[in-house]
C-alpha cells in the first residue's frame, strides 16, 4: 500500500523509554529545524510532546521488562500496534523512524515496510550483544540504521544493513549543559536504579541499603534517588531517600550507583564515578546467560575495552559488596577514582562528535526526498 498523499510530510517517532524520548525530543527539534512543515507524531514521553510531537502512548504504557510482564501487558501491545499500523495509512506517514526498543519497533518497521514507507531506525538493537537475527530484519524492513556506538555499524554491514555511525547523542547534552564542579567538601551518592518499574524493585532496596552503609560511615553524605517522571513516587517510598529527576540527580551526584544501560555513558562523561549493578528473575538471568555474548553489560567497559567501572551482577549484587566497590570512589584523590576518570576520558574520545541529532534529521529528510 502507498501512504495516503498529503501537503505537508508527515514522521512517525516511536521511542519506549525515557533515553529515547530524550533523544527523539532532540531529534523532532532538529526535523522541525529543516523542515517546518513536517507533521511529527509518535509515541514517547513528556520531551518529545514538548518538542511538538502528537503522541497516540506514553511511556507509561510502554513501561514493560522481562517475559512475565510482557506477556501480561501483551493484548494492550498488540492492540497499539494494530493503531499505529492504521494510523500510518489514515496520516499518509511517509517515514518511520523508530529508536532503539526493538521488540515493539522492529514488529511496526517490519509493517511500515509492507505498507511501502521509508523507515530509518535510530539507535539500532545491540544485535551484538545478544540476536543477531534481529541484524537480518533490519536489513529487510529499514532504509538505513544509524549507529550510536563506533563498533556497531561495521558488523551490522556485514549482514546487508545499511548503517552509518552519526555520533552518541549524549555529547549533545553535555554540550548544552556544563556540569558545574561539587563544592567544596560535598559529597552526594546517586541512585539510578532504572526507568522500569520492574527493574525499580529489583534495583533499589539493594542500591539504598548499599547507601545507608556508606552513609552511616561517612558524616555529611548525601544520597538522592532518580526517579524518572512517568513512574509512581510511591514505588520509591522504601527507599528512605528523597527522589528527584534523573537530570538533577546526576547534575548533583559525586559518585553513584547504577544499573546498567544508557546511563552509564551519561555518567562517565558527566564525569561521575560509578558502581554498577543488575538482577532480575533467576529463570531471566539463566536465559540471559546463555544468550549475550559480549565480555561486560556495561557500556563505558564495551567502548573503551577496558574494564574501567565494576559491575556486579545477579548473586553478587549485595548492598555489602555494593559499598565496598564505591567506598574508594567517594575519596577525590584515591587511585580507584583517579583511572576510573581517565578511563572516562578514553570513552569520550570514542564516541564520535556533538551534533548527532542534526545528523539524524539531514537522513530523515533525504529519505523523505
Amino acid at each position: 500500500m502507498s501512504p495516503a498523499p498529503s501537503p505537508e510530510p508527515a514522521i512517525f517517532i516511536s521511542a519506549g523509554e525515557a533515553s529515547g524520548d530524550r533523544h527523539g525530543a532532540a531529534v523532532a527539534r532538529a526535523i522541525r529545524a529543516g523542515l517546518p512543515g513536517a507533521r511529527l507524531f509518535g509515541i514517547g514521553g513528556r520531551e518529545m510532546e514538548a518538542a511538538g510531537v502528537a503522541r497516540l502512548a506514553g511511556l507509561e504504557a510502554l513501561s514493560v521488562m522481562g517475559g512475565a510482564e510482557v506477556l501480561r501487558r501483551l493484548p494492550f501491545l498488540l492492540g497499539l500496534e494494530r493503531r499505529i499500523r492504521r494510523f500510518f495509512a489514515a496520516e499518509g506517514v511517509g517515514l518511520f523512524l523508530p529508536i532503539d526498543y526493538p521488540g515493539l519497533n522492529l514488529r511496526l518497521a517490519r509493517a511500515a515496510r509492507r505498507q511501502g514507507r521509508r523507515v530509518l531506525y535510530f539507535i539500532a538493537p545491540q544485535v551484538w550483544a545478544w540476536r543477531q537475527g534481529r541484524a537480518r530484519r533490519l536489513a529487510r524492513d529499514c532504509d538505513r540504521v544509524l549507529t550510536v556506538l563506533p563498533f556497531e555499524a561495521d558488523l551490522l554491514e556485514e549482514y546487508g544493513v545499511d548503517a552509518e555511525f552519526v555520533g552518541h547523542p549524549l555529547l549533545d547534552a553535555r554540550e548544552s549543559a556544563r556540569r558545574p564542579p561539587p563544592a567544596a567538601g560535598e559529597r552526594v551518592i546517586g541512585l539510578f536504579p532504572g526507568s522500569r518499574a520492574q527493574e525499580v524493585r529489583f534495583m533499589l532496596p539493594v542500591f539504598a541499603e548499599a547507601a545507608r552503609r556508606l552513609a552511616r560511615r561517612h558524616t555529611g553524605l548525601e544520597v538522592r534517588v532518580a526517579r524518572p517522571p512517568h513512574l509512581p513516587k510511591t514505588l520509591y517510598e522504601g527507599s528512605g531517600f528523597p527522589t528527584a529527576s534523573p537530570e538533577d540527580v546526576l547534575g548533583q551526584a559525586t559518585a553513584a550507583i547504577t544499573k546498567s544501560g544508557t546511563i552509564t555513558l551519561e555518567l562517565a562523561l558527566a564525569g561521575i564515578p560509578m558502581v554498577v549493578g543488575y538482577r532480575t528473575t533467576r529463570l531471566e538471568w539463566a536465559i540471559g546467560r546463555r544468550l549475550v555474548r559480549v565480555p561486560s553489560i556495561v557500556l563505558v567497559n564495551l567502548v573503551t575495552g577496558a574494564r574501567v567501572v565494576p559491575e556486579l551482577l545477579q548473586d553478587r549484587l549485595t548492598p555489602g559488596s555494593m559499598a565496598s566497590a564505591l567506598e574508594p570512589l567517594l575519596e577525590e584523590a584515591s587511585p580507584e577514582r583517579r583511572a576510573m576518570l581517565r578511563g572516562f576520558a578514553a570513552l569520550r574520545d570514542r564516541l564520535g562528535e556533538p551534533g548527532c541529532a542534526a545528523r539524524v534529521a539531514a537522513r530523515a529528510i533525504e529519505l523523505l526526498a
